[in-house]
């Protein structure tokens, strides 16, 4: 490694998801604080860029993959002009690295080769060191560490408007609020709508105010709605009411969220809010919410060795539970009892 000295433009590239730029985040705000008068230009996806339009500091270039190569050969004309200092490839996948062949860097650091996936390691000319967790967040901080920033714990400022705040109060109302997330991108990740149900029904005979939350997209909406069906219509659905950013200020506004697999989880994190996460396809110890992976619901480890009929620690952190009924064998024995863990350790 060399001895760096702070560059001028610091070009990221970290096109999806919202998660993965939520933790991310936390890698750049860390870098702005050491390096407090470099540029930075962030290439990210479309939705991913209405999270990061609340940063003023950093410059937002939109890749849309929905437009193939038409969008590359758009983006190359972008940038054509622009010569970074540095850039952080954080993003092992092909398409990631098809587009940072668009972006002319003296410094093109990469993942080490246990998570340069497809291939990542042809596209950079440096490598970060191998992180001391499976942690997405950990692999991120790696990149620090290669300019010479000694990477702290994660912490993020996120400066949401008191116009968004508001909005938030006033959709949630007064009292305790939990907010259940019920969706992922992905259904297979989601658990079922009898136990949502029931947990939303357990935690309002303790006190606390309801709400649903999640995106427009139909299968959110749609799994939202028979959720609030099955609890007899008594909760607050604000499924698809929201922006991104608004959804972000009812999470920071929360007492607590309960969320499998997916972005507001961490959002939650990058807002001090807690999260009881449930996980059965990946391991939340690589995946999970970072300051909260204590009261991670999961099946991920039982499941895996069942599915591969080895130990976990035969198998490589990465490996993903393929039975796509996984998420059912979360019983809701198990969320009460780590809710009233979670309530005690982080509530009381």
């Amino acid at each position: 490694m060399n001895s760096i000295q702070p560059a001028q433009k610091v070009c990221i590239l970290r096109l999806s998801a919202i998660g993965d730029v939520c933790n991310a985040l936390a890698v750049v705000q860390q870098l702005q604080q050491a390096w407090p008068q470099a540029q930075i230009t962030w290439v990210c996806g479309k939705a991913e860029a209405q999270m990061l339009a609340l940063f003023d500091n950093i410059n937002i270039i939109i890749y849309d993959k929905k437009q193939g190569i038409k969008g590359l050969i758009q983006l190359r004309k972008q940038l054509r002009d622009t010569q970074f200092d540095v850039l952080l490839h954080m993003q092992a996948a092909l398409r990631a690295s098809l587009v940072s062949c668009c972006i002319n860097a003296k410094r093109r650091i990469g993942f080490d080769r246990s998570r340069a996936k497809d291939g990542q390691w042809i596209f950079t000319n440096e490598k970060i060191a191998k992180a001391p967790s499976p942690h997405v967040l950990d692999g991120f901080l790696q990149f620090l560490n290669q300019l010479d920033i000694q990477a702290q714990s994660p912490r993020w400022h996120v400066p949401l408007s008191a116009t968004l705040h508001n909005k938030a109060k006033h959709l949630l109302g007064e009292g305790r609020h939990l907010l259940i997330c019920p969706a992922a991108s992905k259904p297979y990740k989601n658990w079922t709508i009898e136990g949502y149900a029931a947990f939303a029904q357990f935690a309002q005979a303790k006190g606390y105010k309801v709400s649903l939350i999640g995106s427009p997209a139909p299968q959110e909406m749609t799994l939202a709605e028979q959720v609030n069906l099955a609890s007899q219509g008594q909760l607050n659905n604000l499924c698809g009411q929201t922006s991104l950013l608004e959804l972000w200020a009812l999470v920071a506004e929360a007492t607590l969220l309960v969320s499998p697999d997916t972005g507001p989880a961490h959002m939650a994190v990058a807002v001090n809010t807690p999260v009881l996460g449930l996980y059965a396809h990946h391991n939340p110890q690589r995946t999970g919410p970072y300051h909260y992976r204590n009261y991670v619901v999961s099946v991920w480890q039982q499941c895996i060795e069942q599915e591969q009929g080895k130990s976990v620690a035969q198998l490589n952190w990465r490996s993903r539970v393929k039975d796509p009924n996984a998420m059912q064998q979360i019983t809701l024995e198990s969320v009460i009892h780590m809710f009233e863990i979670l309530e005690k350790e982080q509530l009381s």
